[in-house]
C-alpha cells in the first residue's frame, strides 16, 4: 500500500476473536471493499467508503452481530477491549506477565489515567475488572482443556500465586477452579457478552 493511498479504517464492536475477523471480512469483500488490514475490533479498507456502500455494510454487520463504532469515545473503549481480548486470549500466555496499564498506554498513545476514566465513565466498570473477567474466562478455558494443571494455567495468566487465581475465581464464579472443572460442560461467557 502507497503511503499516498487513501484509507478508511472502520471500528467493529462485538469482533472478538479469529473467527470474527474472518466474518467481517468476508462482509466486507461480499461489499465490494478492499481489505488492508484486519485486527481484532478494526479493519482498514483501500479507498473511502461512499453513503450508499455504508447503508449496505452496516445492516450485513448487523445481522452477523457486529456494529459499527463512529463515536471517537466508543473507538477508543473498543481498542481498549481488543488489546485486553487479544492479550488474555490469543498472545503467548507468557505476554500477561506485562502490565496492562503499560501495555495499554504504549499501544494506543494515551495515557493511562484518561483511558481508565473513560473506560469507566462508558462502560459502568473499571479496565481492571474487565481484565479480570476475560482472565476468568480464559481460565474457564484452561480448565476445560485440563491440559495444565491449576499452579501452570496460574503462573501462565500472571497471577501471584495458585491461592490468588482460586480466590478471584471464586468470587467471580461462585465456586473454586476445581469444583468448575468437575462439572458439566457450560458455564463459559461468550466474549462479546463481558
Amino acid at each position: 500500500m502507497s503511503k499516498n493511498e487513501a484509507t478508511t479504517e472502520l471500528f467493529v464492536k462485538n469482533m472478538v476473536c479469529p473467527r470474527c475477523i474472518k466474518v467481517v471480512t468476508s462482509i466486507l469483500e461480499d461489499k465490494g471493499l478492499t481489505v488492508k488490514k484486519m485486527e481484532l475490533g478494526k479493519a482498514t479498507i483501500a479507498g473511502k467508503i461512499n453513503a450508499d456502500q455504508l447503508n449496505e455494510l452496516i445492516p450485513a454487520l448487523q445481522h452477523e452481530g457486529f456494529l459499527l463504532i463512529d463515536d471517537k469515545k466508543q473507538q477508543l473503549v473498543a481498542a481498549i477491549k481488543s488489546i485486553i481480548v487479544d492479550t488474555v486470549h490469543y498472545s503467548d500466555l507468557d505476554e500477561l506477565k506485562e502490565n496492562f496499564s503499560t501495555l495499554l498506554s504504549t499501544r494506543l498513545q494515551k495515557d493511562y489515567h484518561l483511558l481508565s476514566s473513560l473506560f469507566s465513565e462508558l462502560e459502568g466498570t473499571t479496565i481492571e475488572q474487565y481484565i479480570i473477567q476475560q482472565k476468568i474466562e480464559r481460565v474457564k478455558e484452561l480448565l476445560r482443556y485440563n491440559e495444565l494443571s491449576l499452579s501452570e494455567i496460574s503462573y501462565q495468566l500472571g497471577y501471584s500465586s495458585v491461592a490468588h487465581l482460586s480466590a478471584q475465581f471464586k468470587k467471580v464464579t461462585g465456586m473454586t477452579p476445581s469444583q468448575f472443572r468437575q462439572q458439566p460442560e457450560g458455564g463459559r461467557i461468550s466474549l462479546d457478552e463481558i
